[in-house]
């Protein structure tokens, strides 16, 4: 990863190899990155999406392989337990340009991943729902 901070944002450049859940968070811990919205696009080899149902609260989750397009990732940095808590949902592109999408549990960078961390002051965290069964913004 290599980045460069422009006022309230980062410009985020992930490498091949590069899982970009874990390079994210790592990108938050080193900056002290508290609350941010976060947007990209690239090109990856592997990602697991998933899809949260709340009467069961379970995720159903899906594995892909292969070369992949994100067509969009979009989502939040927050705060769980001190800790940086990223939510990302995406939209991945097949070779046969059929789309993938959901909540975003992994991805795995197979070109190149280009990320925009737009900084905003203040820091919310995040709390168990336990009705939901999701962890929702606590203000």
């Amino acid at each position: 990863m290599e980045y460069r901070r422009f006022g309230d944002t980062y410009v985020v450049r992930m490498d091949r190899g590069e899982e970009i859940l874990e390079t994210l968070k790592k990108l938050c811990e080193k900056e002290s990155i508290r609350l941010a919205q976060v947007e990209a696009l690239g090109a990856v080899d592997y990602a697991v999406v998933s899809v949260y149902d709340v009467p069961t609260k379970t995720f159903f989750k899906k594995e892909l392989t292969g070369p992949m397009e994100i067509a969009g990732l979009t989502g939040s940095v927050t705060r769980k337990a001190g800790e940086p808590y990223l939510h990302l949902h995406g939209s991945l592109c097949d070779r046969e340009l059929r789309a993938w999408g959901g909540h975003i549990n992994a991805l795995r960078v197979a070109a190149t991943c280009e990320m925009f961390v737009r900084v905003i002051q203040g820091e919310v965290g995040r709390k168990l729902d336990e009705d939901i069964g999701l962890n929702l913004f606590e203000f």
